[in-house]
């Protein structure tokens, strides 16, 4: 299970929430607009960031520049 290591893994790059408007889901509680977030994963649609929770949170790419 190499996602319960994330947390403690180097970070890959930051990257900048650019909006929290989701069709489906609701990020606002765990994206702020314009905050930097630590990249742990990275996949085709998904970064893995440590959210405003401190938790490691997968979301769609399009959230973030």
């Amino acid at each position: 299970m190499l996602h319960n290591e994330w947390l403690d893994k180097e970070t890959i790059k930051t990257v900048t929430c650019k909006h929290t408007d989701a069709a489906k889901f609701l990020v606002s509680n765990v994206l702020t607009v314009g905050k930097e977030y630590e990249v742990k994963n990275e996949t085709e649609e998904f970064i893995f960031v440590v959210d405003n929770t401190g938790k490691i949170g997968g979301f769609y790419k399009t959230y973030f520049e």
